[in-house]
């Protein structure tokens, strides 16, 4: 998605392959359980995955407009259909269209829940690249959809702004985070309240994301809930290399989340290259939950190759764990080859 950074991405050595050694990969599924294989989109960074009424929906970065693909089964994903749901013919956004993500969310004016979509978009040249927001006319992902805004991140609007995603807490706050200039990584992760699903409510706050190495990138942010806790998962490295992997930072619910004293580094990486397994550059995630509720999964693209290119990237799903201490498991990055069990509840 991202246009390559001129400073080195110095994290070849952060790997997780020897975890991978000890846990060895997923052994084939046996009996009457479903399975897929990855990847669910062949040609698909930046992967928005959700499920709703009854149909997984993908989006992935495209740069010129905004689609969805749904299915009944996840794995049926990797044949279904591309739907154009958004296009912009408004010249200081209708370029670099990156990392779509839809939310269902109330604004509580009447109106009743209605899909959100936020996206990356600019005018061409850098750093004009910004946040924006359009919205359904109902309750169908599909739309159809109007531009709602331009989300104002900073309070001059003058600096950079990518891969923005939502959340909204058990009191109704909303809480929006992104990847945003300046940074001591060349770009980091911001984050603010919002008073409204398409409105920055204050000044946004930098997020120190130091943890793991001297990379020259944070990006990619989004939320992961688990009972009372909030991890912030992101994206570090060049997208376009081998080494991009997933770290995290954590807060408690109850916390201010806009305040950059709620969050600590967690210290272990997440999700990384795992050579053996054929996969490389695992990030720019997306968490949904399976058709019951019960199971939370991990929707990610990786790279085919070592080479440094954006052109190899495919979509990948697997769930996540939970240890009895509270903490994610999101398990070794599975080859092609490998049988995953479907989310539970799939019919």
């Amino acid at each position: 998605m991202k246009l390559p950074l001129l400073v080195a991405c110095l994290c070849g050595l952060a790997t997780i392959t020897s975890v991978a050694h000890a846990q060895g990969n997923p052994a084939p599924v046996a009996g009457a359980v479903r399975t897929f294989q990855n990847p669910i989109k062949v040609d698909g960074a930046d992967p928005c995955l959700f499920f709703h009424d009854g149909y997984y929906y993908l989006s992935t970065t495209t740069a010129r407009d905004v689609k969805l693909r749904r299915a009944k089964r996840l794995g049926e994903l990797k044949d279904a259909t591309d739907v154009q749901v958004w296009k912009d013919a408004d010249p200081s956004r209708d370029r670099d269209i990156w990392a779509p993500e839809f939310h269902l969310l109330d604004a509580k004016d009447g109106t009743g829940p209605r899909w959100y979509l936020y996206y990356t978009a600019s005018a061409g040249p850098e750093p004009s690249h910004r946040m924006y927001v359009a919205q359904s006319a109902g309750t169908d992902p599909m739309g159809p959809y109007t531009f709602k805004a331009k989300l104002k991140t900073d309070s001059a609007d003058a600096q950079y702004a990518i891969d923005g995603t939502v959340m909204q807490k058990p009191n109704g706050e909303l809480v929006f985070a992104w990847c945003g200039r300046p940074s001591p990584h060349g770009q980091g992760i911001y984050i603010a309240k919002m008073s409204n699903p398409w409105t920055i409510d204050g000044e946004r706050t930098s997020l120190e994301t130091s943890g793991f190495g001297d990379v020259p990138v944070r990006e990619g942010p989004e939320f992961l809930v688990h009972g009372d806790t909030v991890y912030l998962v992101y994206s570090m490295c060049d997208a376009s290399t081998p080494d991009y992997r997933l770290g995290a930072l954590v807060a408690k619910m109850g916390s201010d989340l806009s305040d950059e004293k709620s969050w600590t580094q967690y210290p272990k990486l997440l999700m990384a290259r795992v050579d053996q397994n054929g996969v490389w550059g695992t990030g720019h995630n997306f968490f949904f939950k399976s058709p019951d509720g019960k199971e939370d999964w991990n929707a990610y693209h990786a790279k085919t190759s070592t080479n440094r290119t954006f052109g190899d990237r495919s979509t990948r799903a697997q769930p996540i764990r939970w240890r009895a201490d509270g903490t994610p498991d999101f398990g070794i990055p599975v080859s092609y080859d490998d049988p995953v069990p479907v989310p539970s509840g799939e019919k």
